[in-house]
């Protein structure tokens, strides 16, 4: 055993086979036979939620238990009320590239080849692992492969490959299997929300209580916080919430796409659904009687927002004129559904080095990882924009720990992080320029027009002629107050991201089946960096809600005590057949100005929210079957019972 002689869950590693091959190492594991004791089995799915452990908050003292008022007296005194409980699977992420990395040994330094979201950190667990400084452990991943927050936390392969790498005095190369992506590394845990709303006969909420449990391993508390959205989306003077685990036998699960607010708007934006239903009001015109002008949990005024304006110009979906009650294509039925979408902001201290020659390229250079949202495009684009030359003549190098310190890419704080850090490198590089020829720096960077791209690239090269310098490197930093390495957005002021969905179903009554015909989806997130990489984002995380919704589940088997289907033959993933050759995405015009030099905020899993809620009451519309149990499958739409 690596650490004690007590398996904790099926896939947990017990020995590692080391090999000239991949078959001779497939082969001896094959050999290796492990005598066991058995002990009692804790199934999670049945364990007694009990509350987490108070580290599990993260510092934050609202975090598992939050109050606002009397919630549950003033539900109980509310002339109209909504109860539900609302439930959701586990899912894996399954990232078209399995985790693998590459360890080796030099000199006393270990340098590392990884598919992951941060360098920095699994740096720093090595070195931490191996009793050695920092700067002994250089960690590479460029490309991330895909991670959706699979790759984020720092799993054992890492550590069993360069240990088996120093023991073995030679490199090793580790390669996660599909199947040990299900039981090796992380998940997006099962979760219980029950929710009770209570209203006023005007719609305006008068409590808001929301509790949630989701499963977790015996060897640690990880808490999907999915009751945050209670307290942020909308205005009420009462909100209760609390956060409860089911400790089981299982591996531990972890952040996946949109975790917090994914789950959350899943549960609240139903509740909200069923509630305007029993005030027989439109559930658009209910959400806008109780808008939140400030943050709801304590009145702290928005960093900025626009949800308001979102609402608005997403109902050119047809919302107003929608036939109320569905209709009919054919056979199929047809309804129509909406939801809000909302996702808490992460910055991350992160610095950039930006240097410009002669010639008038430049290059980016910091430790982010491209995990697929583009910030290899968006990152030079910020330095061509500042420096006012051709993004061509722009180059990034990222995803080593030798280059300046970046941020994660996780939490959708890449952007704001490191584009605040590029922007003020490039801007260095122009002060130092300015500052040769004692000129403005607007002046160098040709603001006024007066100089052509052309003739910028002449002054550039003049300039540097005249200093005698063959470059200038430039360096940028995102500090956070304090000191600190994280925050949730600038202090005194509440950050987040909103939108509204629009989403159209069809229903076949005869066989449950279920198909996405189409979707409008508005967004207030600050400042658009690239329209194109930001618009690719929203879609995708539209895909990304409609599988949660309709088709994904990771089903545990507590008779065998491990994940029932461990490959993508037996988990239904949306693919291009399931999505409209057209989806409906746009921007609101906005700047915030507390988000950093470019007002601009993180979106990268924005539009995976509110998604699933705006499905099923879709579904509801065209069929008055109201499922509270993700995924929307055709036995649970043909149960009579529902």
């Amino acid at each position: 055993m690596f650490v004690e002689n007590v398996v904790r869950y099926w896939g947990q590693p017990v020995a590692m086979v080391l090999a000239e091959s991949l078959e001779a190492a497939e082969g001896a594991a094959a050999r290796v036979r492990v005598s066991y004791e058995r002990e009692p089995f804790i199934s999670p799915d049945t364990a007694v939620p009990v509350p987490p452990s108070p580290e599990s908050g993260y510092g934050m003292l609202d975090a598992l238990e939050f109050r606002k008022g009397d919630a549950a007296g003033a539900f109980a005194k509310a002339p109209v009320r909504a109860v539900g409980t609302y439930t959701q699977p586990s899912r894996h992420g399954n990232p078209m590239e399995p985790s693998a990395v590459v360890a080796k040994w030099h000199d006393g330094r270990l340098t590392v080849h990884d598919s992951v979201q941060h360098v920095y950190a699994v740096r720093d667990a090595l070195a931490a692992t191996f009793g050695i400084a920092s700067d002994k452990v250089r960690v590479i991943a460029p490309h991330t492969g895909g991670g959706f927050g699979t790759k984020a936390f720092i799993w054992p392969h890492e550590i069993l490959a360069s240990q088996a790498a120093r023991a073995a005095g030679r490199p090793v190369k580790l390669v996660l299997t599909r199947q040990d992506m299900y039981c090796i590394v992380g998940y997006q845990p099962l979760m219980e929300h029950r929710v009770r709303l209570g209203a006023n006969e005007d719609g305006e909420l008068q409590a808001v209580v929301h509790e949630v449990d989701n499963v977790t391993a015996v060897t640690d508390d990880y808490v999907e916080f999915g009751s945050v959205p209670s307290k942020a989306l909308y205005a009420s003077p009462r909100i209760s919430t609390s956060q409860r685990v089911r400790r089981g036998h299982i591996n531990l699960s972890s952040f996946m796409r949109s975790p917090i607010d994914g789950p959350g708007t899943w549960a609240l934006g139903f509740a909200m659904d069923e509630l305007a239903h029993t005030l027989s009001m439109d559930p658009l015109t209910l959400r806008l009687v109780n808008y939140a002008e400030s943050h709801p949990a304590d009145g702290t005024p928005w960093s900025s927002k626009k949800l308001r304006e979102a609402c608005e110009e997403g109902a050119r979906f047809g919302w107003w004129d929608r036939p109320k009650g569905g209709t009919r294509d054919g056979h199929w039925l047809i309804g129509c559904g909406m939801a809000d979408c909302t996702q808490g902001q992460f910055r991350f201290t992160s610095h950039a080095r930006v240097r410009l020659r002669a010639d008038c390229t430049a290059t980016v250079e910091a430790g982010y990882t491209d995990i697929g949202a583009g910030s290899t495009t968006m990152f030079p684009q910020i330095a061509a924009q500042t420096l006012g030359i051709d993004i061509s003549s722009v180059k990034g190098i990222s995803g080593d720990t030798d280059l300046p310190y970046a941020g994660p890419a996780y939490g959708s704080g890449t952007t704001i992080a490191m584009g605040t850090a590029v922007h003020l490198a490039a801007n260095d590089v122009l002060r130092q320029l300015a500052d040769v020829l004692a000129w403005p720096a607007d002046e160098v960077r040709g603001d006024s027009g007066a100089l052509t791209w052309h003739d910028r690239r002449r002054s550039y090269a003049d300039i540097l002629r005249a200093a005698e310098r063959d470059e200038v490197v430039g360096n940028g930093e995102m500090v956070l107050p304090g000191g600190a390495s994280a925050d949730a957005g600038a202090p005194g002021v509440a950050s987040r991201t909103f939108g509204a969905m629009f989403i159209e179903v069809g229903v076949d009554p005869d066989f449950g089946l279920l198909r996405l015909r189409r979707a409008t989806g508005v967004y207030s997130v600050g400042a658009v960096v690239n329209e194109r990489t930001d618009r690719s984002q929203m879609i995708g995380g539209l895909v990304w809600g409609w599988g949660m919704a309709a088709m994904e589940a990771s089903r545990f088997e507590p008779n065998l005590g491990r994940w029932l289907s461990q490959d993508l033959a037996g988990v239904p993933l949306p693919v291009n057949a399931d999505i409209p050759p057209h989806i409906d995405v746009s921007f609101v015009d906005e700047f915030d100005p507390h988000a950093g030099p470019l007002g601009a905020k993180g979106i990268g899993e924005l539009s995976a929210t509110g998604t699933a809620a705006a499905v099923a009451n879709a579904v509801f519309h065209a069929t008055g079957r109201r499922v509270r149990d993700l995924p929307i499958t055709p036995e649970k739409l043909l149960d009579p019972r529902m």
